[in-house]
C-alpha cells in the first residue's frame, strides 16, 4: 500500500534546519499519524510523502514556500509597552492574541515592544529525515472529522 489521498500514515521524523540543529523529532515518542490529503501537514511534507510505502526511509528538503511560508515584514509591528501592563517582557517570549495568533517578542525598547506574527519557522528551509511506519485506509468517521481516531490519533 502507498501513501495516497485519504490513507492514514504513521511516520517517524526528525526535522533539522540547514545548520543541522534538531527543531523537532518523533524519536522516543509514538509515530505521527495523519490523514494524507487533508491538509494536516505542511504542503511540502505531504508532497514528499505521496506514493511512499511502509518501510521507506528518505530525506526531504522543504522550501519556506511549501513549509511555514516566507517571512513577511508586514507581520511585524511595534506595540506600546503599556499594552503589556506591568508584565516583565523579554525577547523570545510568546503571547497569544484573542484571535489565536501567536506573537513572538523580537525587541524590547523603553516605550515600545516589537512583536512578530510570522510562524517561528517562516523563512526556514526544513530538512526532514522520515521513516514510514504504517499505512492504512482512513475510516469514514475519520474522513468526516478530518483527523485520525484511535491509537496515534484523537479519541472521542
Amino acid at each position: 500500500m502507498q501513501i495516497t489521498k485519504h490513507k492514514v500514515a504513521a511516520i517517524h521524523y526528525t526535522l533539522t534546519d540547514n545548520q543541522g540543529n534538531v527543531l523537532d523529532s518523533s524519536s522516543g515518542r509514538d509515530p505521527l499519524h495523519y490523514i494524507h490529503g487533508m491538509g494536516n501537514l505542511i504542503p511540502g511534507m505531504e508532497e514528499g510523502l505521496e506514493g511512499k510505502a511502509k518501510g521507506d526511509k528518505f530525506n526531504l528538503k522543504v522550501s519556506p514556500e511549501k513549509g511555514y511560508g516566507v517571512k513577511s515584514d508586514d507581520l511585524m509591528q511595534q506595540v506600546p509597552r503599556s499594552a503589556f501592563g506591568t508584565q516583565q517582557v523579554e525577547v523570545g517570549m510568546q503571547f497569544q492574541t484573542n484571535q489565536g495568533q501567536v506573537l513572538t517578542v523580537t525587541k524590547v525598547g523603553l516605550d515600545s515592544i516589537t512583536v512578530d506574527a510570522n510562524h517561528p519557522l517562516a523563512g526556514v528551509e526544513l530538512n526532514f529525515a522520515v521513516e514510514v511506519m504504517e499505512i492504512r485506509n482512513a475510516t469514514e468517521e475519520e474522513l468526516a472529522h478530518g483527523h485520525v481516531h484511535g491509537p496515534g490519533g484523537h479519541h472521542h
